[in-house]
């Protein structure tokens, strides 16, 4: 039975609405699509018909005025800076080295303490002349006192050899000693200044071991370090230095070049100069022609020139590669050359109440200019401020150019 009823309800229709199906998107999707869409095209229509289009103008350069009396070169040589005062300094005697005081890049004056070497020797050698002298000086007091005596003794025996108390011989020996104290006396106070002399001798070598600075300069070489020996002279097996350090004197730097033996014709003692270091070749320093050496290089074929430089600046150190520029006499000038450019009149506009000028840059936008202007020559004018030789001027500018705005040149349009 239990069966039969179950079957029963499965047979039974389901009478109750079916649950309603979720609301669909797809509407809404389309909708922001065409939205979109017609965004981009309003930007891609504003960007085509709403740019500016470029003003169509013409345009003409400026030209610089003045600076005809600049010299020109007759002839470029290389060359290199050199210093007519470098010195390897080095102890007068030979010795151990103490301690060293310089550094490669130091500045020294004259007179400077740069390294001393050990002074046992020397120390040793004025010491036994102090010696010396003290017993020459001893020597000369005992002589003196002597002298003193015989002297006196020579004085009382002359008194009494007159009265016939003593004998001649008696007064003789006496006036003898006396001489022959004197004599050895001479000999103390020579023997004294000898061992003076041999002190101050001493004095010497103990100063010899103290290398100091022979003029005021920069160090570029250190050459010695604390324990090794050092000379004067030059020693075989390299294991003795001849050299403490090498200075520069940076106030004697000059330039050398040479100049092919064809053209030293050209080349005359104070002639001006431009030098143009490698290390910097925007920068050009003045100066003049010191000497010409009088003596050619058969090798090479050319003859050296000495230059002096103008300008003194730490820039400048020795053996830098230079080209020097030899420069004829600049010629004088018949007027004072105005100052400025010259720039078309056509181009020369006022706005608000200012004369102008509109400046084509490298990406067609014009700037606006303010201007000094000094005069008219002839259909140009002569402008002394806001513009620069060679730049670009619009030429009858429209009312309608502004600032910033974009140009195209007349002849390039079709």
């Amino acid at each position: 039975m239990n069966t039969s009823a179950d079957l029963l309800k499965e047979l039974r229709i389901d009478r109750k609405a079916p649950p309603p199906a979720p609301p669909s998107r797809r509407g809404l999707w389309i909708t922001l699509g065409v939205v979109v869409v017609l965004l981009v095209l309003a930007a891609a229509a504003w960007a085509v018909l709403g740019r500016e289009k470029p003003l169509e103008v013409r345009t003409a350069p400026t030209v610089a005025l003045g600076g005809g009396g600049a010299a020109a070169s007759v002839l470029d040589a290389s060359g290199y800076v050199v210093a007519r005062r470098m010195a390897t300094v080095s102890a007068k005697v030979t010795g151990k080295v103490q301690e060293v005081l310089i550094e490669e890049g130091m500045r020294v004056e004259a007179g400077q303490v740069l390294a001393r070497l050990e002074p046992i020797d020397a120390d040793a050698d004025r010491a036994l002349s102090q010696s010396q002298l003290q017993a020459a000086r001893s020597q000369t007091t005992g002589v003196q006192a002597q002298l003193v005596e015989a002297e006196a003794n020579a004085r009382r025996l002359s008194s009494l050899v007159a009265q016939q108390l003593v004998s001649k011989a008696q007064y003789d020996q006496a006036v003898a000693q006396r001489d022959l104290l004197r004599a050895q006396l001479q000999t103390a106070q020579r023997n004294e200044r000898t061992a003076a002399d041999r002190l101050k001798i001493a004095d010497i070598g103990l100063d010899n071991t103290i290398v100091r600075a022979p003029f005021a300069g920069v160090v570029i070489a250190k050459a010695a370090q604390p324990g090794e020996i050092v000379s004067p002279l030059s020693a075989g097996g390299g294991f003795t230095r001849t050299g403490i350090g090498t200075i520069v004197d940076m106030e004697s730097l000059e330039v050398e070049v040479e100049v092919n033996e064809s053209f030293i014709g050209r080349v005359q003692p104070k002639m001006p100069i431009q030098a143009t270091l490698n290390a910097y070749p925007d920068w050009q320093i003045p100066g003049e022609v010191i000497a010409i050496i009088p003596t050619a290089d058969r090798s090479k074929a050319t003859v050296k020139v000495r230059v002096a430089l103008s300008v003194k600046d730490p820039r400048i150190v020795p053996d830098m590669g230079v080209r020097v520029s030899f420069l004829e006499a600049a010629k004088p000038q018949q007027a004072e050359q105005p100052k400025g450019v010259r720039a078309p009149g056509a181009a020369v506009v006022e706005r608000e109440g200012t004369q102008v000028a509109f400046v084509v840059g490298d990406d067609d936008t014009v700037q606006q200019r303010g201007l000094k202007v000094a005069g008219k020559l002839g259909d140009d004018v002569h402008v002394t401020d806001g513009l620069q030789a060679g730049e670009t001027v619009v030429l009858d500018p429209p009312a309608e150019l502004k600032d910033g705005a974009k140009v195209v040149l007349a002849e390039d349009t079709e």
